[in-house]
């Protein structure tokens, strides 16, 4: 029997709109912004440019998530994502869509180890009881507790 979609309703609550700092790691300049911030739950986007990448996909038959590195300048067409708790802490959870300069692209769930060349971040704070990230033990993932 399929499951049923769930859904929680959230308010806007304040809007960031930022340059990402050159040089650091793209997840952990978002997450830093959450913690000084104190951001619970969140939507983003950013655009810009990395000097190199690690992104990822799931295997869904092994239950873990595959990465590699790319060591190139690469253009961000998208990168979009949410934040939400883990393990009582805040949670940046996104994935990305790069390109080569002849415009190959590349894309996947992003993790640390993405370094920022130039970075623009759009954050939209959302305002309500945070979603918080637990075991699925169907997916083996960290799925939100709806």
């Amino acid at each position: 029997m399929p499951t049923q979609p769930s859904f929680t309703e959230f308010k806007p609550g304040r809007f960031f709109v930022g340059r990402l700092p050159h040089g650091e790691d793209l997840l952990q300049s978002i997450e830093a912004l959450c913690k000084k911030s104190s951001i619970q739950m969140a939507i983003f986007s950013v655009i810009g440019a990395v000097s190199s990448a690690t992104i990822g996909a799931y295997d869904q038959d092994q239950q873990v998530y595959v990465t590699f590195k790319e060591e190139s300048p690469l253009e961000i067409v998208t990168c979009s994502g949410n934040v939400s708790l883990k393990e009582g802490r805040s949670f940046v959870h996104a994935h990305i869509m790069l390109a080569d300069e002849q415009g190959k692209p590349l894309g996947g769930h992003l993790f640390p180890g993405t370094i920022i060349y130039a970075g623009e971040l759009h954050l939209q704070e959302l305002t309500g009881d945070p979603l918080e990230r637990v075991h699925d033990k169907t997916t083996g993932l960290m799925l939100w507790r709806t």
